[in-house]
């Protein structure tokens, strides 16, 4: 018989622990344009005919063809936020082991246990301990998503010195805020995940340690194709100039 070593007595609660959360107060970022709006005008001119080129790049109407329709400015955001989810739980469990087809009754850990029939053969009988088993989770996460929730690649998000006075900027171009717990709960849907087969919970701790949204500049340009009346829309990075 196995011989069990440091048993100790379970105390089992009735009540399930109440998750201890840390959530970090949100900052809101404004990247400044430091490029001229003039000078984005002079890159929009210089990629306005790969807007409209074909067979894979090859053939390019005149540049005197392609008309320039509107030049717009606004901000595109991003929500960055970091966080870890633990959980320290048990779940049920059953276990089954083979005995003698000749022994009738086990005894342990002072019960009693009468062994069954198993699909081992017709000679073989088993018998099962219902329990517990303790164990732990940790899940972390370092997000960047766009506007939709989604994750955003890395490279659309340049760095830039940031506005003094966001909220000048909000009132000129009006922005609209992220709602106030929109990152905290993508985060929490992620990670923050009970397994199905928990039984009950010893400790649940969930933390946001860091949350900003940052916003950026965008220039979004519209040409048109005088010849065949087709319009199309060029975006590029307020930041860097570079194509989106």
């Amino acid at each position: 018989m196995t011989e069990t070593i440091n048993a100790e007595p379970v105390v089992i609660s009735a009540e399930t622990p109440k998750i201890k959360e840390s959530v970090v107060k949100r900052k809101t970022i404004v990247y400044q344009a430091p490029i001229d709006p003039a000078v984005m005008r002079v890159s929009g001119e210089k990629l306005k005919c790969d807007l409209f080129a074909t067979f894979f790049g090859l053939f390019k109407p005149k540049a005197e063809e392609i008309q320039f329709v509107s030049m717009e400015k606004y901000y595109e955001p991003f929500m960055v936020v970091s966080g870890k989810y633990f959980l320290d739980y048990y779940r049920k469990s059953t276990y089954r082991f083979k005995v003698d087809d000749a022994v009738k009754e086990v005894v342990l850990l002072d019960h009693k246990f009468v062994p069954e029939g198993s699909s081992y053969g017709k000679n073989a009988r088993t018998v099962s301990l219902n329990g517990e088993e303790r164990l732990e989770k940790e899940a972390k996460a370092f997000l960047i998503l766009n506007k939709e929730g989604k994750d955003a690649a890395l490279d659309k998000l340049p760095s830039a010195p940031s506005e003094k006075n966001h909220k000048k900027i909000f009132k000129e171009f009006g922005i609209t805020e992220f709602p106030e717990k929109a990152d905290v709960n993508i985060v929490r849907e992620r990670i923050a995940k009970r397994p199905a087969d928990l039984s009950r919970i010893v400790e649940e701790d969930f933390e946001i340690s860091e949350r900003s949204v940052i916003y950026t500049p965008r220039f979004k340009f519209v040409f048109k194709n005088t010849k065949s009346g087709e319009e199309k829309v060029l975006v590029l990075d307020g930041v860097t100039s570079e194509k989106l």
